[in-house]
């Protein structure tokens, strides 16, 4: 799917402008408000402020060092902040929607609270999980151990798809990124179980002990499944992967939209990629496949080595390879054993995690992945006021004004740039809250007795929905997330920005408080959303959702130069073991920052009319905006959680989406009196400002 996820002056005259020595420690509690202070509600967690930090050396922890101090990461979470609070009381509410369906004898056959309710009921029955065993997969280790031939496998890489346990490619259907009226069937490389290429290959110390903490996982599923030799099966599996690894394309490379558009049809596949099965790969599909003529091929060099190194491998291998893939796929769906193992790896090895999640909570997470649309449409009957959705619609029509004005200002960029621009940002659309169709469940069967019958029922529910969109037009009421998601995204081939309901409550946003948190709360988020269909990715399509390039030569060079700039600040950033933040991997999402934190200051001066913004809580307009922004970023991570996000994440850690954007906003000196000296100080020429 292609969507850009994230989960992105002037001091009013009766204001407080804040001298280069900060705050006293106590200065909000003890210093009557000035002349010109308001009533209303500042929307600041002021709690979570440490007030023996300067906002001009640490903004990041002076709007929530407190919190910091005093928060705990609970034992069952690899990180922790404000969106997992958020997070926390969606699952809470769900829970009750969700508990209360299982627990209605009269609901109907076939309805949603039946789906909700038996699908909840399946995975919280452990003593039939226990029961079963691994009953319920017994076919499909018996259909991987038939493998005998390279047609079987690549047939075997094509049957994945439809079983969701992840071969080495994956397939989908998706937009077009040239043709984006129209739906593509696509390929993408896959099946490591690591989190990354780097796992595999680097010589460092604790990637050397992730390998050999995969060998030890490989080994107990094998052997809890009554592998013989499942020690040996185990290093081969590992060796197989590292192999696979080795052909990947990089996280960074993967960010290019051009160069991993390849659409190229099977005919020209067949000569081009000649290794590689590609009509036992469509077949292993089902017949609804068989209508496919064409790929876009994200990675052809990948696809390409791929079929060679299939028939390098012994087909033994590569049944090892998938009864360890289709065990680790339902390893949470399985006895306890299974469960445990998985656990012990996944989670507490490469991430830190000291416990395993509540059951009840877990169950609520694989629900929002399998049926989440049921849920979501309970979730917002309950939870989200119509009045809202139109709020955060009229924000964005400030914000979408705001980025109009910001792309006339722009001195580096040329007239014809900029009309293009223009006209893409009018054609953005906007999805607010919940989908105004919702998807239909009704051909889905789900069982109160059957959680991994549930399970396969729903990829291969998928996987025909999918399948089914071929040869129709585009469908733009679709959402590619629920609304219980604490998250937002922009889709380059739709041109849209959606905001799910449950990324739309405080601290982001409170119709209750001052605008200025606000607008640097859900306003940052959605001018970050906004700033993504003119990142450096996100800018390579037009406003139609199509691979174009609009941009003249020059405009383009400079639009690189600031994107460089940017990329190397982010590199010099090193927030644990000498680790950089990968500033190539992340400029999409700090471009998306900066920018719509720049957009949404724009808008929310634009909002005040002219007027001085109140006093709140001993802070000026300008400077709650910015103290907004640093409070939506507080979190906590597990030492390992923080190097696989620093591998895999196209997201800086929170602290750099803090303190890295303001540190080249001018608005943000202003606001604070920010001085040579100050630690957030930059000179003015190596301030970077894109759009």
């Amino acid at each position: 799917m292609n969507l850009r996820l994230c989960v992105f002056s002037m001091v009013a005259a009766a204001g407080l402008s804040l001298a280069s020595d900060g705050f006293a420690a106590d200065s909000a509690a003890a210093v009557p408000l000035p002349a010109g202070a308001s009533s209303l509600r500042s929307g600041l967690d002021l709690e979570g402020f440490d007030r023996s930090v300067r906002p001009q050396d640490d903004l990041y922890r002076f709007a929530g060092g407190a919190w910091l101090a005093r928060t705990e990461i609970p034992a069952d979470r690899s990180n922790y902040g404000t969106f997992s609070k958020l997070e926390d009381d969606a699952l809470g509410t769900l829970r009750e929607l969700v508990e209360s369906a299982a627990a209605d004898p009269k609901r109907a056959r076939d309805s949603d609270a039946q789906k909700l309710g038996d699908f909840y009921s399946a995975f919280m029955d452990t003593k039939a999980i226990e029961t079963r065993g691994i009953a319920p997969l017994e076919s499909e280790l018996s259909r991987i151990a038939s493998l005998a031939s390279y047609d079987d496998v690549f047939a075997f890489f094509g049957r994945a798809q439809r079983l969701g346990i992840g071969a080495p490619i994956g397939a989908y259907v998706g937009q077009d990124r040239r043709q984006s009226t129209r739906y593509i069937p696509g390929l993408s490389q896959s099946g490591l179980t690591m989190p990354d290429r780097e796992y595999y290959l680097s010589d460092d110390a604790r990637n050397a002990k992730a390998r050999a903490d995969l060998a030890t996982y490989a080994e107990k599923l094998l052997s809890l499944s009554g592998s013989s030799e499942a020690g040996a099966a185990a290093a081969r599996i590992v060796a197989l992967e590292t192999s696979i690894a080795r052909l990947h394309w990089t996280r960074v490379e993967n960010r290019d939209p051009v160069k991993t558009y390849n659409r190229t049809s099977i005919v020209d596949a067949i000569v081009a990629m000649s290794a590689f099965g590609w009509r036992p790969f469509i077949d292993g599909m089902g017949p609804e496949a068989a209508a496919i003529t064409e790929f876009d091929i994200r990675q052809p060099s990948y696809v390409k080595q791929l079929g060679e190194l299939v028939r390098a491998t012994p087909v033994t291998t590569w049944r090892e390879y998938f009864r360890f893939r289709l065990l680790d796929a339902n390893a949470s769906f399985l006895p306890t054993a299974y469960d445990t193992a998985r656990f012990d790896f996944r989670e507490r090895a490469l991430r830190g995690v000291q416990a395993q999640q509540p059951r009840w909570r877990r169950s609520l997470t694989l629900i929002d992945r399998s049926i989440g649309e049921i849920a979501g449409r309970l979730y917002v009957e309950r939870t989200f006021p119509p009045e809202a959705r139109t709020r955060i619609r009229e924000l964005v029509a400030n914000l979408r004004v705001a980025f109009e004005q910001s792309i006339d200002s722009l001195e580096w960029m040329g007239p014809q740039t900029k009309e293009e621009a223009k006209r893409k940002l009018a054609a953005f659309s906007v999805k607010v809250g919940y989908p105004d169709k919702w998807r239909d469940y009704s051909r889905l069967e789900v069982r109160p007795d059957d959680l991994l019958g549930n399970l396969r029922r729903v990829n291969e529910f998928e996987f025909l929905r999918q399948m089914d969109r071929l040869g129709k037009p585009v469908d733009r009421s679709e959402w590619g997330m629920t609304p219980q998601t604490v998250n937002a995204y922009y889709s380059p081939p739709m041109n849209e920005i959606v905001f799910p309901a449950a990324i739309l409550r405080p601290p982001f946003f409170d119709p209750k408080v001052d605008d200025a948190v606000n607008y640097g709360g859900i306003g940052g988020v959605i001018g970050h959303e906004i700033s993504h269909g003119f990142d450096d990715s996100g800018r390579r399509y037009d406003g139609e959702g199509n691979l174009r390039d609009w941009w003249t030569f020059d405009d383009n060079v400079r639009f690189r130069e600031r994107a460089g700039r940017l990329s190397a600040q982010y590199s010099a950033f090193k927030p644990i073991d000498d680790r950089s933040v990968n500033g190539d991997l992340t400029l999409g999402e700090n471009i998306g920052d900066l920018s719509g934190l720049a957009v949404a200051y724009r808008a929310y001066t634009l909002s005040l009319n002219g007027q001085p913004a109140p006093v709140i809580d001993g802070f000026t307009g300008p400077q709650r905006f910015f103290l907004g922004w640093a409070q939506i970023w507080r979190r906590k991570y597990r030492d390992d959680e923080l190097r696989v996000r620093l591998v895999t994440d196209t997201h800086s850690p929170s602290e750099y989406r803090c303190n890295g954007v303001v540190a080249n906003m001018t608005e943000f000196y202003d606001a604070f009196d920010v001085k040579p000296g100050d630690r957030l100080y930059r000179e003015p020429k190596e301030r970077v400002k894109i759009w």
